[in-house]
């Protein structure tokens, strides 16, 4: 099939609330829980998502990431460690404006990350995600977390990934990506 003719969706489901991301504290490796609150939205999304039917849904190997998928209705999604979310290294824990009081004007997208990973890192991961989506004839839904999600869709547009910055991510949301007469699109965001 040639691009012109792709009608695949690639749908993209943010994890639902835990302690940090309601903070605003950067989460990478810190595996966390769902709070009370993230449990409940991320439970309904599966009647959001119950119409749809997926050739792949894949997840992010974080326990936020794969509890989202399963009280979504999708406990069997296939963990894939590209999806894990952009590593914040020494600025695991802490919020942008903290950060900033040291690094004034400090932003993942663009400034260092001490001991975590770089835009090239993210990259190259996002990279190996978007070649196994395009693999697959039909829809696809993945659950991950939100600058790695938000860094695939800049990926998906053929974007530079810190052009992610442009796209910002609630927790439990669904968002779609996909096609319009053989240029990647989004379709729908935080729906």
């Amino acid at each position: 099939m040639t691009t012109a003719e792709r009608k695949d969706r690639l749908f993209l489901v943010r994890h639902g609330e835990t302690e940090w991301s309601k903070n605003g504290r950067h989460t990478s490796v810190t595996d966390l829980p769902l709070t009370p609150e993230g449990e409940r939205v991320a439970a309904s999304l599966r009647s959001r998502l119950a119409a749809e039917t997926f050739d792949l849904v894949l997840t992010s190997p974080r326990q936020r990431a794969r509890r989202t998928a399963e009280l979504a209705g999708f406990g069997d999604a296939v963990v894939d460690e590209d999806l894990a979310e952009w590593n914040y290294g020494d600025y695991e824990g802490i919020t942008t404006p903290d950060i900033r009081k040291t690094v004034p004007g400090w932003t993942v997208w663009s400034s260092p990350v001490p001991n975590g990973e770089s835009a090239t890192d993210v990259t190259k991961r996002l990279d190996r995600v978007i070649t196994r989506i395009e693999a697959v004839p039909g829809d696809v839904l993945v659950f991950g977390h939100s600058h790695a999600l938000r860094g695939l869709t800049a990926r998906w547009l053929d974007l530079d990934v810190a052009e992610g910055r442009h796209f910002v991510l609630d927790t439990a949301t669904v968002s779609t990506l996909g096609w319009d007469r053989g240029t990647p699109v989004v379709h729908h965001w935080n729906s």
